[in-house]
């Protein structure tokens, strides 16, 4: 299992959070995802053998919101 964290600078409320959230529980390999709202960030729990990195940042982007 391994971590990866990601900026998310332009998430503002909990619908956004929602969104973000939703489109990782979609992506075979992520066990969990969270955001945090004030730190504009998002932490995602995922089986490395399963998704890379690029992928759950490719889909944080396709759900609208830009990763730094």
């Amino acid at each position: 299992m391994a971590t990866l964290q990601l900026g998310v600078p332009t998430v503002h409320c909990n619908a956004c959070k929602l969104n973000i959230e939703e489109s990782l529980v979609e992506l075979a390999g992520v066990t969990a995802g969270a955001v945090d709202l004030d730190a504009k960030r998002v932490t995602v729990d995922y089986d490395a053998d399963t998704v890379d990195p690029a992928t759950i940042a490719a889909a944080i982007t396709e759900a609208g919101y830009p990763v730094s």
